[in-house]
């Protein structure tokens, strides 16, 4: 059994006075992918945000490679080794291609680091526009580029929050052939997603949320062979 990467235990967290997630525990092991999913407003950008540290849990733990990250900025959790692609890509506009993927770098030692190289091997299309403003990218273009920013920082788990969101579906296949391709080549990735045809696709376990409380967490073959919950919390027949 692989040992967990992350670990969320108890979490709650509020915007305001609204209280969004309740008692929200599962884990992330190590080289494995969970998705994340629920309906619109079950809680999943809200799970992401406490866990990157733009949101902190008010109550609860939140462990990272053992170290309790519940309390700690953004930028703390990101040196330790957690990347983010942002629902909405959220790419800098006024920025090159190249240079987006610039400001985001981050040495790690390991004959896997991350380099203009890498992310270009695996987005061709990154390359050929390296020299052009991100705002002038396709929907789909914009996404390899945040995708290919978050590695940049040479992440030990990568957070996905909604990819496929507003795109092709070729550009979605493109994509679930790079994140099959991370997953093999040992990324733990955390997925947000709408399209559960993605999600099952590359995600080993399975988590779903309704109403900011974990209703289902198990292997993804599992939810395969639970129609009723898939009807109930995902809306899909």
């Amino acid at each position: 059994m692989a040992a967990e990467i992350l670990r969320l235990e108890r979490v709650n967290a509020y915007y305001g006075d609204s209280h969004v997630l309740h008692d929200v525990s599962f884990g992330l092991a190590e080289s494995r992918v969970l998705g994340l999913l629920g309906r619109n407003g079950a809680g999943k950008t809200t799970c992401i945000s406490a866990i990157a540290g733009l949101l902190p849990a008010r109550q609860g733990s939140i462990r990272l490679l053992g170290q309790a990250t519940e309390a700690s900025p953004p930028e703390t959790i990101s040196r330790l080794g957690v990347g983010l692609v942002p629902q909405g890509r959220r790419v800098f506009r006024s920025l090159t291609v190249q240079e987006n993927l610039s400001v985001a770098a981050r040495r790690r030692e390991g004959d896997r680091e991350w380099s203009f190289d890498r992310v270009f091997e695996i987005f061709p299309r990154l390359a050929e526009r390296r020299r052009n403003f991100a705002g002038t990218l396709s929907g789909g273009e914009q996404q390899m580029l945040a995708i290919g920013r978050a590695l940049m920082g040479n992440p030990r788990v990568l957070l996905l929050d909604e990819p496929s969101e507003g795109l092709a579906p070729q550009i979605v296949a493109e994509l679930s052939e790079v994140f099959l391709r991370l997953k093999g080549e040992g990324m733990s990735i955390l997925l947000v997603e709408q399209n559960l045809r993605l999600a099952m696709t590359i995600a080993d376990e399975i988590v779903i949320l309704a109403n900011g409380v974990v209703v289902f967490e198990g292997q993804a073959a599992n939810l395969e062979r639970s129609g009723g919950i898939i009807e109930k919390h995902l809306g899909v027949h």
